[in-house]
């Protein structure tokens, strides 16, 4: 009895070494199956992704920045593409790309080469737009030609104008300040008005303070010119023309501009056309070296022409009866009309000329000229510009 219930314990504890054996194999099966069917799904997710980027990129030749994560294209944001990633292009090398983006910052990057006919992709890194001065840095350090802002399709050349800029952490504005309500310089150094405000907002744009320059009306192109560079664009004022554009850059307009005449309230009904202006009696006054001398000479041939140094006193000068008229532009008769009542502006729905007036700088700059265009394209879209014309009492014409 005692054998036989020794013999049933043994077979017992066979068993239970059996199962126990049996039940490991099967565990180790399972896991190893288990790691082999994740390690598959690794990769088959990888190869996933980058098949969704490949076909998304045959619709896209010019360019795009995606988020792989959720296939998506940011709106905004500025896009510098990570070293590692560099010189890798076609289907075949575009896991690679997938791979580091995943572990990074989740996005990447392609263009279509059309020399080589190659499509090449890059592991992106995304800046916020106010953050100008770290993506130019990251540039920097991932050996890139340029930061590429997504909201407006800009390309940054990270060792361009605007890269010397963002590093000084300042914009150097030049400006005349004695134009109101555009640019104007109180005696105690603070600059004021419209163009003030725009050259304001481009420092917005760039991350970077402002520091305003003082320049003149016979100096500006010299002083734009000159190097080293006194400031690295000028506002306030500047009228567009095909002649500054041949040894300048300027801007898109912000502002309509068009010439027009300052008078006596009194006299208001004496000057209905440039020939009642035109006549040896007629004392007109201007301020030297900008566009307003240049018109009185071309076209007022038979009035008398004097020349006053500083174009901020003129409009008292006129009302004082110093001279009878004052050639200057519509964005400034409306100021001094509404805040000396001595003076008005007959002509001023009826200009001589039309124009626009916009931001001046030097040929080279084509990467800070094509931030102010963005800048001045915004405040036109947002609203901004319309409600400065609003603040300044002037015409809007966007």
């Amino acid at each position: 009895m005692k054998y036989q219930t020794t013999k049933r314990m043994e077979k017992i504890r066979r068993n239970i070494w059996i199962i126990t054996v049996i039940l490991a194999l099967c565990s180790s099966s399972v896991l190893a199956a288990c790691g082999n069917s994740d390690a598959a799904t690794g990769q088959d997710s990888l190869t996933a992704i980058a098949d969704k980027v490949w076909t998304f990129s045959l619709s896209h030749p010019d360019g795009f920045t995606i988020d792989i994560r959720t296939m998506t294209e940011p709106k905004e944001g500025i896009a510098v593409s990570y070293a590692e990633t560099q010189h890798s292009h076609s289907r075949n090398q575009l896991e690679k790309v997938v791979s580091h983006a995943l572990s990074h910052d989740g996005y990447v990057g392609g263009w279509l080469n059309t020399e080589d006919g190659l499509y090449y992709f890059d592991s992106t890194k995304l800046f916020p737009e106010t953050s100008l001065g770290s993506a130019i840095q990251f540039g920097k350090e991932n050996n890139q030609q340029s930061a590429f802002v997504l909201s407006t399709c800009t390309d940054i050349p990270v060792n361009g104008k605007v890269a010397q800029i963002v590093e000084r952490d300042t914009l150097l504005v030049g400006t005349t300040g004695d134009y109101r309500p555009l640019s104007f310089c109180e005696a105690d150094g603070t600059y004021w008005g419209y163009g003030i405000e725009v050259a304001k907002a481009i420092a917005g744009k760039l991350g970077v303070g402002i520091k305003f320059v003082k320049t003149s009306w016979p100096t500006l192109t010299a002083d734009v010119l000159t190097e080293p560079q006194l400031f690295d664009l000028a506002i306030g004022g500047i009228t567009i023309t095909d002649a500054r554009k041949q040894s300048m850059l300027m801007s898109e307009g912000y502002l309509a501009n068009g010439k027009t005449i300052l008078c006596r309230a009194s006299e208001r009904e004496r000057y209905k056309s440039l020939a009642d202006i035109d006549k040896p009696e007629v004392h007109v006054m201007v301020n030297p070296g900008g566009l307003n001398e240049k018109f009185a000479n071309e076209n007022l041939t038979h009035a008398t022409i004097i020349v006053h140094q500083k174009n901020e006193e003129i409009p008292t000068l006129i009302a004082e009866g110093k001279a009878d008229v004052m050639i200057t532009e519509i964005t400034e008769a409306p100021y001094y009309v509404q805040t000396d009542t001595r003076l008005a502006a007959p002509l001023l729905n009826a200009p001589f000329t039309h124009g626009q007036i916009g931001v001046l700088m030097q040929k080279g700059q084509e990467d800070l000229l094509q931030m102010v265009n963005n800048t001045i394209q915004q405040m036109k879209s947002d609203g901004t510009l319309r409600r400065l014309h609003e603040k300044y009492g002037l015409v809007y014409a966007y």
